[in-house]
């Protein structure tokens, strides 16, 4: 079996002027797209023009390293959104012009590609002890353009390149740029029930768990959360507290995403959550919460009718235990008259070693 080399890399994106288009205009995919730029990048080793793009350190997960690259080649810190895809060629055809046919006796580099935005200096500055140093690498790349998705499409050298350009604009004409991130965690693994002596609020996670809690900072700072929110009790507050604690981000506490409080009362956590949904898409704050498998469960059940399509729907598990500990899913979310509505969802899993 041939030698496969890992690489991610994104699309960033910025409004033309600065000037984000607001009421009718956002549904207007024509408009949007001339009033779109795209950052492309000239790397002299091979004379061609690319996406932003990588290959993974050891123990680094695609999107850390998607961010982390573009961080490096662009100068840019970005955030990440929606999963554009991946693409695979030949190592050996590594910046050569044509088609690009894999063989499988032959090394091959696969690359996975996400849309990426740009986030403030403060977002950047608090986030730099979870996500890890981004060093700028002015060796392979000499040169970064913005440009509209039209100029790309005649700008950049390579035929898959353009593949990952087509299936941009159709997620942007899908209204992805208007939605904002929102990531559900569940606490890392905690202490069995029948060796805890204390109370069922107060157990907390082991030291797997908190590696796995550890380990999720470095993925969910990719997104650019930040907004805290989880169940008061000792295992989730200890998942997320990693994280509030490199950033100095507050967590907020909601009672009702407790597993008492779901016992009692299980509408309660759903209003809870989506309450938190409509805080993010009315302020833009990218918000993490953390809760319990029986909680996720239930939550799980009305999200699922939030989904735009069912093939999302899906992607929510229905039976126990609905997500491993230690792990997140992250939610692409928009405002419509109904109120909050899903049109994208990715897994999120910390790489502990």
């Amino acid at each position: 079996m041939s030698t496969v080399v890992e690489a991610a890399g994104g699309i960033v994106y910025r409004w033309r002027d600065g000037v984000e288009l607001l009421g009718a205009a956002q549904h207007d995919s024509d408009l949007i797209l001339e009033n779109l730029e795209v950052c492309v990048v000239h790397r002299p080793k091979y004379n061609d023009w690319s996406w932003p793009k990588g290959k993974l350190d050891i123990n680094e997960s695609h999107r850390h390293a998607a961010v982390r690259e573009i961080g490096e080649e662009t100068g840019l810190a970005v955030a990440l959104g929606a999963y554009i895809g991946e693409i695979e060629y030949p190592l050996e055809d590594e910046g050569k012009r044509g088609k690009r046919r894999n063989d499988p006796r032959k090394p091959s580099k696969h690359i996975r590609y996400w849309i990426a935005s740009i986030i403030d200096d403060e977002t950047a500055m608090k986030r730099r002890y979870a996500f890890g140093p981004i060093n700028a690498d002015r060796l392979e790349v000499d040169n970064v353009q913005w440009m509209s998705p039209a100029d790309a499409r005649h700008k950049l050298t390579h035929v898959l390149d353009l593949d990952i350009l087509a299936e941009f604009v159709r997620k942007v004409k899908s209204g992805i740029l208007w939605s904002k991130m929102f990531l559900l965690i569940r606490h890392g693994k905690a202490e069995g029930r029948r060796f805890w002596g204390g109370t069922d609020a107060d157990r907390p996670i082991t030291p797997l768990g908190s590696a796995a809690a550890y380990a999720l900072t470095r993925e969910i700072a990719c997104f650019g959360v930040n907004r805290l929110v989880t169940s008061p009790w000792r295992r989730c507050v200890g998942t997320i507290q990693t994280f509030a604690w490199q950033t100095g981000l507050p967590v907020n506490m909601a009672d009702d995403l407790t597993e008492d409080a779901y016992a009692s009362q299980p509408d309660s956590a759903w209003e809870c959550l989506r309450h938190e949904m409509e805080i993010t898409l009315r302020t833009g704050q990218i918000t993490a919460v953390c809760m319990h498998r029986p909680v996720i469960g239930g939550v799980f059940e009305h999200m699922r009718g939030l989904c735009e399509r069912k093939s999302l729907a899906k992607q929510l598990p229905a039976k126990t235990p609905y997500m491993a500990t230690g792990h997140a899913i992250a939610f692409n979310i928009v405002n419509t008259d109904n109120g909050p509505a899903i049109i994208d969802i990715q897994k999120v899993s910390p790489i502990v070693y």
